[in-house]
């Protein structure tokens, strides 16, 4: 596989991890909180454990979490690098939506006021 493929899959991986509203979730509790035991981050949630072990490890797998052991306790973390990639990616459909916005306000700015 190319390296361009490589990189394919692997946004491919971190797009599909953020469709997610429980791992964006996840996401927001980690960076907020920082690095926390699967059982705090569990707390949070309205669903089985193993349940929320899946989220957690399409979001390893994703490369947005890593995990780390201490003792029998799985300590999860936020790993934000990958966002990069989606913040380059939609960069240029913000400054799409940012002249579009403002060609709409300078065109409103144009129109005469209602007189009511």
């Amino acid at each position: 596989m190319t390296a361009t493929g490589v990189r394919e899959q692997a946004e491919d991986r971190i797009f599909a991890a953020l469709a997610n509203t429980t791992r964006r979730e996840v996401l927001r509790l980690l960076r907020e909180g920082g690095p926390q035991p699967v059982q705090v981050l569990a707390d949070h949630f309205d669903m089985r454990r193993p349940s929320l072990s899946e989220h957690l490890k399409v979001l390893r797998e994703a490369g947005l979490v890593s995990e780390e052991r201490s003792g029998r306790q799985r300590i999860y973390r936020l790993e934000a690098a990958p966002l990069a990639g989606v913040s380059d990616w939609l960069h240029p459909y913000e400054r799409f939506w940012r002249d579009r916005l403002k060609g709409l306000g300078e065109l409103l700015d144009r129109m005469p006021d209602d007189e009511a």
